[in-house]
């Protein structure tokens, strides 16, 4: 009957408290096991077999009772703040009170205490002192009393989970036949009850993550990639990135994520999306049909072409093929009918010698006449076309019919013509008016043609 009593009064305590918050800030529980020790000589300085307080403290080998086996059972709660509450039962026989000795009595406690640890305002490490004070009930043959206890005691921690307890503590009875005593105790301490879904080693209540493996320095949330950013918050959580990104990388430098970057690789500017336009037209590279040479988005960033070369781009120009001034669209304006004529007549009369691009002894009489016209119209452009028969390689005739277009244009501008308003171009064969089948036909076609261009 007296042990279940002793059982009844620690089941009550342990459910009593089982709702009592952490252990610690990661364990809500702790459990242990190990050896005690009663003591009453150091308590009882009025009886015959006692000492004054604290005499002979130490004096194991004369005062102490041990029962060499597992004699003290502790189930805790921490509470907070350092704070924590803990039931412990325990056995013993006594054979010694004090100097006197008696005949094996059966020894039982049960208490409950409440702890402080003083390394919930310092930093210790891996040893923990603590203070307790409490209340119990003790059976001793036929001696039973409640008792105030107070004490002290130290947690050595191996680890998170496993440390050695060592306490004592002062009983002071109730009972004035069950006289005060020290109660030692030495044993093994686990920490337990936090949860760890994930298994990660942060405990679920402090988890951000609870149900994703992660790391202590993120609250238990995963960074997949490494780069300080975790998952959760990183738009880009399989590449390592910048924090400035939201963890997405910049591999080129130029300040615009890969992410919204349309040329990832090469450097360029947050206006156009992270991509360079090197010739600043607007365009960028990747859509510039012309990267290195400005031009207009509506050519794909290449500039419009002037085929004729008369500042009339092809796009706006009626004649892209003949110059002529942008006032009649660049298609060349039409001289009067009678200067027309002249400079047709005189034009088709300009001989060369053979295969030369030297004019015969005749011919300069009409380039005179002609030059006269010509400077009839200073604010006017005028082209000369040289022109041959087919005789002979296309590229020879080319590049006679150039020579003889610029020896009119030189002999024109020595007789006071303004050489801004001459152009020249040899066509070599390419535009006969004439068959060159026939000989009058190849006669009509080596010609030299003088052009109003604007």
């Amino acid at each position: 009957m007296k042990h279940l009593k002793v059982a009844l009064l620690a089941l009550l305590l342990v459910t009593g408290f089982s709702n009592v918050n952490a252990q610690d800030e990661n364990n809500p529980w702790a459990v242990g096991f190990g050896v005690n020790a009663v003591d009453f000589y150091p308590t009882n300085p009025n009886t015959d077999w006692g000492g004054n307080w604290f005499n002979e403290f130490m004096n194991a080998e004369d005062h102490w009772n041990i029962v060499p086996a597992i004699s003290r059972l502790t189930v805790g709660r921490h509470l907070a703040d350092g704070f924590s509450f803990e039931a412990a039962g325990s056995f013993n026989k006594i054979e010694k009170m004090g100097d006197m000795s008696v005949s094996d009595y059966a020894f039982w406690t049960v208490d409950g205490t409440v702890k402080w640890s003083i390394a919930s305002v310092a930093e210790l490490g891996w040893w923990e002192p603590y203070l307790l004070v409490g209340g119990g009930y003790t059976w001793m043959d036929d001696y039973n009393t409640a008792a105030l206890n107070a004490g002290v005691g130290m947690n050595f921690w191996f680890n998170d989970k496993v440390g050695l307890n060592l306490e004592s503590k002062l009983r002071q009875t109730f009972e004035s036949d069950l006289k005060a005593h020290f109660q030692h105790s030495l044993g093994i301490i686990f920490k337990m009850g936090g949860t760890d879904t994930d298994g990660d080693g942060v405990y679920d209540k402090f988890d951000a993550c609870p149900d994703v493996f992660g790391l202590a320095e993120f609250d238990g949330c995963p960074d997949t990639d490494g780069d300080g950013v975790i998952d959760s918050e990183d738009e880009c959580p399989d590449v390592f990135g910048l924090a400035e990104f939201n963890g997405c990388p910049d591999t080129d430098g130029d300040g615009v994520p890969d992410k919204d970057d349309r040329c990832p690789n090469e450097k360029g500017t947050k206006a156009n999306q992270g991509c360079p336009d090197t010739d600043g037209d607007g365009v960028v590279d990747i859509d510039d049909a012309c990267p290195t040479v400005a031009g207009p988005a509506a050519n794909k960033g290449c500039p419009w072409p002037d085929t004729d070369g008369d500042g009339v781009l092809d796009k706006d120009d009626a004649c892209p093929t003949v110059p002529g001034p942008a006032s009649n669209n660049g298609c060349p304006v039409e001289l009067s009918e009678e200067h027309a004529e002249t400079l047709k007549e005189l034009a088709r009369t300009v001989y060369f010698d053979s295969s030369r691009a030297s004019f015969k002894s005749e011919t300069t009489g009409r380039l005179d006449i002609a030059s006269k016209i010509l400077t009839e119209y200073p604010n006017s452009k005028f082209h000369i076309e040289g022109h041959t028969d087919s005789t002979g390689s296309e590229a020879f005739n080319l590049k006679l019919s150039q020579e003889r277009a610029d020896a009119v244009k030189d002999y024109l501008i020595s007789k006071g013509v303004k050489a801004e308003n001459l152009t020249a171009k040899g066509y070599g064969e390419s535009q006969p008016i004439d068959s060159n089948k026939t000989r009058s036909g190849r006669a009509i076609n080596r010609r030299v043609e003088i052009k109003l261009v604007k």
